[in-house]
């Protein structure tokens, strides 16, 4: 009966667009020409970024430029969309770790690209590339975190914001230097930062250009726990086990779950109820809904 109610269903520009795969904010009608842009970005090389997937439907993701502790290069902006868009496509995955590698998340981007795109026009469009890029990873189905070991600076900072949660290693360090460079955040992270710590708290994190160790980061709400270790390896252990809590179950309802929270993050709140709506219509009377009463009723007896 739901399912056939769904096909009478109507869904709202806003509900269809957060919920297509590979929808971005931005495209020509905004003046914005991606293959030019990559074509731009190329000329950047460096570094690499790196997806493993596992079979229990847990990403890791790595940022791997430790020469220039992981600083964005071109190249790696380019990876990063290759890698959001496997992700889009990735229908086991059901959770996502971000790190960086040699026990460093990012520096921001490479300078070498920064000095070259001088105009304001190749900031714009640097700016929507890589809106474009972390909205997308946003809003993937998948549960995720980032595991800020190190520095996490300038545009490292952003990225993390675009995870669901954060998790911090003792004597880590967040901030967003880009008053320092006589810029403001391009990647999404003011607006982002923002919802995560509420607007006062973000102006004063932006604006002072604030270093925040494990504990300031736990107190704003930055981060959400201070791991044990510092060791690369054992802290990506502590991570992986954090998130297990948050992804074990059936992979359609943790991504249903995601795709319900993101709608409420995103659309109206009468978008957001029909959205639930729909989603509901995929899991109601399932094989997880099936099994899952079976066992209750086992219980009950």
């Amino acid at each position: 009966m739901a399912r056939s109610l769904l096909k009478t269903s109507s869904m709202s520009l806003g509900t269809k667009l957060l919920h297509q795969t590979g929808m971005a904010l931005y495209n020509t009608s905004h003046g914005f020409h991606e293959e030019k842009v990559k074509k731009v970005l190329q000329q950047f090389p460096g570094g690499t970024i790196d997806l493993q997937k596992e079979e229990n439907g847990i990403g890791i993701l790595t940022l791997n430029n430790p020469n220039k502790r992981n600083a964005f290069s071109g190249v790696m902006m380019l990876q990063l969309l290759e890698k959001v868009i496997e992700l889009e496509n990735w229908t086991e995955g059901k959770g996502l770790i971000v790190r960086g590698a040699k026990n460093t998340f990012c520096s921001g981007s490479d300078l070498n690209a920064v000095k070259a795109l001088g105009t304001p026009e190749d900031g714009v469009a640097l700016c929507m590339f890589m809106q474009n890029t972390l909205t997308r990873l946003m809003r993937l189905p998948l549960i995720s975190v980032a595991l800020v070991q190190g520095w996490a600076l300038g545009g490292g900072a952003e990225f993390i914001t675009a995870c669901d949660f954060r998790l911090m290693t003792p004597g880590s360090e967040i901030r967003f230097v880009h008053k320092e460079m006589g810029i403001i955040p391009s990647w999404g992270g003011a607006t982002r930062l923002a919802e995560i710590i509420g607007r006062r708290q973000a102006l004063k994190v932006l604006s002072g250009a604030l270093k925040m160790d494990s504990k300031q980061a736990l107190n704003l709400g930055m981060v959400d726990e201070v791991l044990q270790s510092s060791d690369e390896t054992e802290s990506l252990g502590e991570a992986l086990e954090w998130l297990k809590q948050f992804t074990e179950g059936p992979t359609e309802v943790i991504r249903a779950l995601k795709k319900a929270v993101s709608s409420g993050k995103e659309l109206s709140f009468q978008e957001a109820l029909q959205t639930e709506r729909d989603l509901l219509g995929t899991l109601w009377g399932g094989p997880a809904n099936q099994e899952a009463i079976a066992r209750r009723g086992k219980f009950c007896k």
